[in-house]
C-alpha cells in the first residue's frame, strides 16, 4: 500500500509552531483546560487513568447520537479525531479497483487514502462561479454505476461553503441510484456564521457514514475526540479496525468531551465560536476589500476558513513559502487543495493574531503588486 504524501499536513506540522503568525489553522481559538473546567463545572482530577470504553463511554456516545436524527449510542464510535474516523471508514469501505467520487476541493486525507487503497479517484468539482456548488447534473454524471464511495465534506474545507439542499439532494439521489456509500465529513458543522447548523447527511440515504469531531466548531482540538456514526453492524466492523489503530480514546479526554457535549454546555460553546467567527470575518472582509479587486472570495457559510483567489504572477506554493520565510506567517497554498491561484486563511484565533498575520501578508502582496509587469497595450 503506497500512500501519497499528505502535503498540507506536513506543511503545517513542520511550520505551524515555528512562525509568529499561524493563519493556516482552521478552527476557533481553543479553550484552556481551566476554561473548560470552569464552563462545565467538572473537576477531572479524580479521573482514573486506566483504559476506558474502547468504543467511547456510553454517556459520550449518547450525547453524540442526539445530534443525528434517529441515531442511537450503538451507532456511534468514538475515535481519535475525525481523521481516525475517516481512516477506518475508508479502510473498511474501499477495495483496490473501486471507484471513489470525491467532492473537491477538499481536505487531502480521503483522496490520499483512496489512492493508497488502490481506488480510482474521480473528482466532483465545486464551481467558484456557482458559489462553490457543483454544477447541476454533475453529481449524476460523476456518480455512475460502479461507484463504491462518495466523499462529501460539508461544510466544505477549504471554501467554507455549505452545500445547498438541491446540491445535496442530487448527490444523495445519485449515490442511492447506484448503491454507493456516502462518507460525510461534517467536522465544520456547528461553526455556521449565520442560520441553523448544517443538516447532517445521516438519514438522507441508506448507506451513510457521518464523521465529525470537537476540533473545529468546538475549539477543543487538543482533546483529540472525534466520532463516526454508522448503522450498528457497519459501526462494529469499523470498530474492529480501530482495534488495530488507537484501540481506545483517552479516558480523561472522553470525560471532558462528555461534559462539553452536555446540551446546554454545547450550545454555549457554539455561541462562543459563532461570536469569534462573526467578528473576525468582518476584519477579513475589510482587509480583502482594501485590495480593490485584486483579491476575491466568497464569505464562508461555516468554519474559520476562507479560500481567497488572487491575480498575481506567482504560484501559490511560492507565495506561501515567501510569506513563511520573509514574514514568519503561515497560510495554506491553494495547490495543496488542487486549486492554483488561491490560498486558504484561517481567521478563528485571536484578533491580534489575525491582524498581525494579515499585516504581514499585506506587506508581501503589496510588494508583489509593485513588481508586477505592466500589461502591454
Amino acid at each position: 500500500m503506497h500512500i501519497p504524501p499528505f502535503e498540507m499536513e506536513r506543511w503545517q506540522s513542520l511550520w505551524e509552531n515555528e512562525v509568529k503568525h499561524n493563519l493556516s489553522e482552521s478552527g476557533v481559538a481553543p479553550f484552556t483546560l481551566a476554561e473548560l473546567r470552569d464552563l462545565t463545572g467538572m473537576d477531572p482530577s479524580d479521573t482514573s487513568l486506566g483504559y476506558g470504553h474502547t468504543e467511547g463511554s456510553p454517556l459520550l456516545r449518547e450525547r453524540i447520537a442526539a445530534l443525528y436524527p434517529g441515531a442511537t449510542a450503538a451507532e456511534v464510535l468514538v475515535t481519535s479525531g475525525s481523521a481516525e474516523a475517516n481512516f477506518i471508514a475508508c479502510w473498511r469501505l474501499v477495495e483496490p479497483g473501486d471507484r471513489v467520487v470525491i467532492v473537491t476541493p477538499t481536505y487531502g486525507q480521503t483522496p490520499g487514502l483512496a489512492v493508497g487503497l488502490g481506488a480510482e479517484v474521480v473528482e466532483l468539482p465545486l464551481e467558484e462561479h456557482l458559489g462553490w456548488q457543483p454544477a447541476p447534473g454533475a453529481a449524476a454524471e460523476a456518480i455512475r454505476d460502479g461507484t463504491r464511495l462518495v466523499v462529501v465534506t460539508n461544510p466544505n474545507n477549504p471554501t467554507g461553503a455549505v452545500l445547498s439542499p438541491a446540491s445535496m439532494n442530487e448527490i444523495t439521489a445519485a449515490a442511492e441510484r447506484v448503491g454507493a456509500w456516502i462518507l460525510a465529513d461534517e467536522v465544520y458543522a456547528g461553526a455556521e456564521l449565520t442560520g441553523p447548523v448544517t443538516p447532517t447527511a445521516w438519514g438522507q440515504a441508506s448507506r451513510v457514514v457521518a464523521t465529525a469531531s470537537l476540533s473545529k466548531a468546538y475549539g477543543l482540538p487538543g482533546l483529540r475526540i472525534g466520532w463516526l456514526v454508522a448503522h450498528a453492524d457497519w459501526r462494529d466492523e469499523m470498530w474492529a479496525r480501530k482495534d488495530y489503530t488507537t484501540i481506545a480514546p483517552s479516558v480523561l479526554c472522553d470525560r471532558l468531551a462528555a461534559a462539553a457535549m452536555e446540551p446546554e454546555i454545547r450550545q454555549r460553546i457554539l455561541v462562543r465560536s459563532r461570536g469569534i467567527l462573526t467578528d473576525h470575518l468582518t476584519i477579513l472582509s475589510d482587509w480583502i476589500a482594501s485590495f480593490d479587486g485584486s483579491l476575491r472570495f466568497r464569505p464562508p457559510d461555516a468554519g474559520a476558513i476562507a479560500l481567497i483567489g488572487y491575480d498575481l504572477e506567482i504560484d501559490s506554493a511560492t507565495l506561501a513559502e515567501r510569506l513563511r520565510v520573509e514574514h514568519s506567517t503561515l497560510i495554506v497554498p491553494g495547490c495543496q487543495f488542487g486549486r492554483e491561484g488561491f490560498f486558504r486563511i484561517g481567521f478563528g484565533y485571536s484578533e491580534a493574531h489575525l491582524r498581525g498575520g494579515l499585516a504581514e501578508l499585506s506587506s508581501l502582496l503589496d510588494q508583489l503588486v509593485e513588481t508586477r509587469p505592466t500589461p502591454t497595450p
